[in-house]
């Protein structure tokens, strides 16, 4: 029977003892965040192929969802560039509206994940996997963004690289110098700002991206430069609630949306437990995986009815919710009120907005996501961990998302079978014994990767021994494939009228014997406590024999 995890968001805990004071930080947090999230709400949703608007409201709704009902004290929810890649892909071969199905079944997924208990299971995912697809989402989402960087005219790019590239190369005689110069004029006014902030505190209060959002605008408007705005690409951001409408997909392409629908999902739970699980030391607490999910799934289940996009916990926006002072929820909360007083009160401004300068911004997040230093460190790792990481990498880049964590983890798993297996030995125990008595000490985890392995090293067929002996004191676990392992040596002693003793067993490895039947097969009086009992129990077996 499915045990369901107990719906408890960390709001109902954070609202106990609740102070003015812890209220003042929260808002002033929430604020800071609500500000700097704008700039990426519109970024990564004009990047996923849909309207500005589309990514404000995810991270108002799924914001708020997040903060009400998750299991951090801290996370901010919202749009990321990590779902780019995916979203864009769906919107270029399926339509918008079958993104917004996908996203829809994502959070059921998630949600499901959440009650049912696999919040834990997401730390199984290698650390090496995780970096590769990072770093690969980075240069996907930076190869995004030359077109509106460079304000390229055409089409909307392909979602294949091979296919991309070819049409950026292509589109290259359509550079717009000014849309191009805007570009590189925010990317150096946002860390202009940042290295201001590091010489005058006062200054960082303010985020650089929003800065760099500002000043790029402004640079647009006050010098009239010939490039592409909000307004004039998708009429400005309405100026009110979004309709509603649910996201029915076609049938004919249910099959196809279940896929990217399970990558959305993975990925939104892989990024928000990470968030989740890099801010808990800072705030003194440990998330609840589960109810997080759980949060995550509602959130994913309800953006899609007005128009929004895949939302998870943003690992940059929760850092600096956390820096800002938000301790509580309720920073997440403001975050959501805050951007939504912003939508009702000065939409129309963002009209103004220059597109390459949000190209800018996306290209920043997309260089600061990327762990590359881990490129720089990977001598120092085995061979198994650099292939798993690069072939993720590049598959991530190259091919597809699903693809490139699919293959990961199946080169992490066959690699850590190998490492498994290599580490299961089965040596002659070190002592003289009487003619026809030999013994072996098993070390390691007896399992389907092991048995070829020892197949070769005890080989009954060419074993010259009336009593064979196995010391499992440093055998961690067995499974069924080693049970049936055990069973044909049993069988095969068994033929040349030899018997098999096992001893020192452990709690899980008597455990299986017991229940596959093979301790009764094998008889009570030869699974033995220790070494001794079991040579003594040799010497018996030899006796009655002569």
């Amino acid at each position: 029977m499915v045990s369901f995890h107990k719906f408890h968001p960390k709001l109902l805990d954070s609202l106990k003892g609740y102070t003015r004071a812890m209220l003042g930080r929260d808002i002033s947090a929430g604020v800071t965040v609500g500000v700097l999230a704008l700039p990426l709400s519109m970024a990564f949703a004009i990047a996923s192929g849909v309207s500005p608007a589309a990514g404000i409201w995810t991270a108002i709704i799924a914001g708020f969802i997040i903060a009400a009902f998750g299991g951090s004290l801290v996370q901010i929810g919202g749009p990321t560039g990590a779902f780019i890649p995916i979203l864009y892909g769906i919107v270029v071969a399926y339509g918008v509206n079958n993104m917004l199905a996908a996203t829809f079944m994502a959070g059921i997924i998630l949600l499901m994940m959440g009650l049912t208990r696999m919040g834990n299971l997401i730390r199984f995912i290698p650390i090496s996997v995780v970096i590769g697809f990072t770093n690969g989402i980075g240069v996907v989402l930076a190869l995004s963004q030359i077109k509106d960087f460079f304000g390229m005219g055409g089409e909307a790019l392909p979602a294949e690289f091979f296919a991309r590239m070819q049409a950026l190369i292509q589109l290259a005689p359509t550079i717009n110098p000014y849309a191009a110069g805007l570009a590189l004029a925010t990317v150096a006014l946002k860390y202009a700002w940042d290295a201001l902030g590091r010489r005058y505190p006062r200054a960082a209060a303010v985020p650089a991206l929003l800065m760099g959002l500002l000043l790029g605008t402004a640079l647009g408007v006050l010098l009239d430069l010939p490039v592409e705005t909000i307004g004039s690409r998708f009429n400005g951001i309405p100026q009110g609630l979004p309709s509603f409408s649910f996201p029915l997909p076609e049938l004919s392409r249910l099959g196809s949306l279940l896929s990217p629908a399970i990558t959305i999902a993975l990925l939104g739970a892989i990024e928000s437990l990470l968030a989740a699980r890099v801010v808990d030391p800072q705030v003194d607490d440990k998330h609840d995986p589960n109810q997080e999910l759980i949060a995550q799934g509602m959130a994913n289940i309800a953006t899609p009815f007005f128009g929004g996009i895949a939302a998870t916990g943003a690992i940059a926006r929760t850092s600096t919710n956390v820096r800002a002072g938000g301790r509580t929820p309720v920073a997440g909360i403001v975050h959501a009120l805050t951007l939504l007083a912003i939508v009702l009160v000065a939409a129309p401004l963002a009209a103004w907005v220059p597109i390459p300068v949000l190209a800018a911004i996306v290209i920043v997040t997309a260089v600061r996501m990327g762990e590359w230093h881990e490129f720089v460190r990977l001598k120092h790792f085995s061979w198994n961990y650099r292939i798993v990481l690069l072939a993720t990498f590049f598959l991530t880049v190259l091919f597809d998302l699903t693809i490139a964590v699919e293959i990961g983890m199946l080169l992490a798993s066959l690699f850590f079978i190998y490492r498994m297996q290599d580490l299961t030995t089965a040596e002659p125990l070190g002592v003289t014994l009487r003619p026809g008595l030999l013994a072996f000490e098993l070390r390691g985890s007896l399992f389907f990767g092991a048995v070829a392995k020892l197949d070769a090293q005890i080989d009954p067929a060419r074993l010259e021994v009336e009593v064979l002996v196995l010391n499992m004191r440093d055998v961690l676990n067995i499974d069924t494939s080693g049970v049936d392992w055990l069973e044909g040596l049993h069988k095969g002693l068994s033929k040349k009228g030899a018997s098999l003793v096992l001893c020192a067993l452990g709690k899980q490895p008597l455990s299986i014997l017991r229940r596959s039947g093979f301790g009764a097969e094998i008889g009570v009086h030869n699974l033995c406590a220790d070494i001794d009992a079991a040579l003594q129990r040799g010497r018996e077996i030899q006796g009655e024999t002569e």
